[in-house]
């Protein structure tokens, strides 16, 4: 979708909650580069950019909580493998994370 002169790319459903949803903000010349994107979940989405001499592939991620259970934490590390998926070997790939912390205050 376009926001002004930016580009946004979303994975995550039509409402936001809290804890649902990722994305990528392309400025206007970047936007220029996109070859494709895939919503992979409501934590990854998947761009990738032509570039020379070898492509960009970003895979965009909102790790689960370290509280999370582990079903939902193992859910995620598979959907980074589809992710990858996605991208050519040659491709240079960088992941780009929210990866959530949780602090804990002892008095």
């Amino acid at each position: 979708m376009k926001l002004g002169r930016r580009t946004l790319i979303y994975s995550g459903g039509h409402t936001h909650e809290k804890g649902v949803g990722t994305g990528i903000l392309f400025d206007v010349t970047t936007a220029k580069s996109l070859g494709s994107w895939c919503p992979i979940s409501d934590r990854i989405v998947v761009a990738k950019l032509v570039a020379k001499p070898l492509n960009l592939g970003i895979i965009q991620v909102y790790a689960p909580t370290s509280d999370s259970e582990d079903v939902e934490v193992e859910k995620f590390y598979e959907e980074i493998e589809i992710a990858k998926v996605h991208l050519k070997s040659q491709d240079i790939i960088m992941v780009m994370e929210d990866f959530n912390a949780k602090l804990e205050v002892k008095e």
